[in-house]
């Protein structure tokens, strides 16, 4: 957790520079974002123009994972890290559509989306819902604080959606994982999305140069050799590492090729 988590939200939250959570809701279609936002949105547009359907194939993907998790897996806790600003369909309105004693966690450091958290913390009688202050850096106190909600004694997935791409060091990145995998019992999930320069993505390095250089929090881009390793020891579900939009889509169109992977893993 940072040392500025004890202060307001107010006080946390810097208009002044871009922030990843308000221009992903910017591209998404959303209202929480200021001037700033939409001008480092539109220039990354600009550079690279696949991202708003990057971000949307993102969020469609996270529907898909999660339908899946409380359908045909039977998961009922889920500790979504790195949720972003609530919009549609948000990882609890989905598990409990379909299973309503569904638990989520959660997980964000990003003082605007604390100020948004009672928008996620709506849930069905049956279930719960709760929203941790944490930083992905730091897995032993999200897990510490998530118990409250979750029990982790029964399987749970664990979401790191477009979180481990902002974790610049691989071993560090790969560390985060495997704790969190570790704190999981056998019959869970890791669900994965990341940014690529692969999948035709290699004209988003320009962009991400700019990124890092006008907006926060710095980004890296990983190969699916990277990212496939974060999942050692693992069981890729099918069909395994690909882009997120062709992640078990339904009909027989496969979605557009983006550069983002997705990935679902079960731990034996």
């Amino acid at each position: 957790m940072s040392d500025d988590s004890a202060q307001q939200p107010g006080e946390r939250i810097a208009s002044h520079i871009a922030h990843n959570a308000r221009v992903w809701n910017y591209w998404l279609g959303g209202k929480d974002h200021y001037e700033v936002d939409e001008q480092v949105g539109d220039m990354v547009t600009s550079m690279y123009p696949s991202i708003g359907e990057v971000a949307r194939a993102d969020r469609a993907f996270l529907g898909r994972a999660v339908t899946f998790l409380a359908g045909e897996a039977g998961i009922r806790q889920f500790l979504d890290i790195g949720t972003g600003l609530p919009t549609v369909e948000n990882t609890h309105e989905v598990a409990q559509r379909i299973a309503p004693d569904s638990r989520i966690v959660y997980v964000d450091n990003d003082p605007i989306v604390l100020t948004h958290a009672r928008a996620l913390l709506t849930s069905s009688a049956e279930g719960a819902t709760s929203y941790v202050d944490a930083d992905a850096h730091d897995p032993r106190a999200i897990v510490e604080a998530a118990s409250d909600t979750l029990d982790f004694d029964r399987p749970v997935a664990v979401m790191l959606l477009g979180i481990l791409n902002f974790v610049l060091d691989t071993e560090e990145a790969t560390s985060i994982v495997r704790r969190l995998v570790d704190a999981v019992p056998s019959g869970s999930y890791v669900v994965l999305t990341h940014p690529t320069l692969e999948l035709g993505g290699e004209g988003n390095a320009d962009a991400m140069k700019f990124w890092n250089e006008n907006a926060t929090p710095p980004i890296t881009a990983r190969s699916g050799a990277d990212v496939k390793a974060f999942l050692d020891g693992l069981e890729l579900v099918e069909p395994g590492l690909v882009s997120c939009a062709r992640w078990r889509t339904d009909g027989t169109e496969e979605g557009p090729l983006v550069a983002q992977f997705g990935v679902v893993a079960r731990k034996p």
